[in-house]
């Protein structure tokens, strides 16, 4: 009879523990979410100047040239960070799973889980930073022309309202 409340109190305790692991998961799912949405457009982008692409001679290719290769140059770093941060939540889940089987079996799994979580750290720190280096180059690509932001006009504009 004493056994039942030992087990269960044991697995209340690893589901207890097990929360913060779950709800890391669900950071880094929204966050995948993000990252294959971002890999769309510039597919999305990759395919339409591909479906554009002039010849050699033409005044516009070397332009669509320069802009495939960024584009080409984004979208590894964009699936590197989706591997990544997709392994680091295949780590989370193992560290999950190993503690219902610690306990369940009453294994010490202490070092072995701690040292997996801190595997799913560092491959979502390295997510995020290829994440990081994508932005760097879309923001880099993307320069306004000087002349398009009109900046005096909108000096102008802004005094006169105040």
């Amino acid at each position: 009879m004493n056994a039942l409340p030992t087990a269960v109190a044991d697995i209340a305790h690893t589901i207890q523990l097990s929360v913060a692991p779950v709800f890391l998961l669900a950071g880094i799912a929204g966050f995948l979410n993000m990252l294959t949405g971002r890999l769309a457009r510039i597919v999305d982008r990759a395919r339409t100047i591909a479906g554009e692409f002039t010849a050699s001679h033409h005044p516009d290719h070397d332009r669509q040239v320069v802009e495939l290769r960024l584009l080409d140059r984004r979208i590894g770093f964009i699936n590197t960070a989706i591997f990544l941060c997709t392994a680091s939540a295949v780590a989370i889940c193992l560290v999950v799973a190993g503690l219902f089987i610690a306990a369940l079996g009453h294994f010490n799994a202490g070092r072995g889980m701690a040292f997996a979580f801190i595997l799913a750290m560092a491959l979502l720190v390295a997510g995020l930073v290829y994440f990081l280096v994508e932005i760097r180059i879309a923001i880099i690509s993307l320069r306004v022309p000087v002349e398009l932001l009109e900046r005096e006009k909108g000096r102008n504009k802004s005094r006169r309202q105040n």
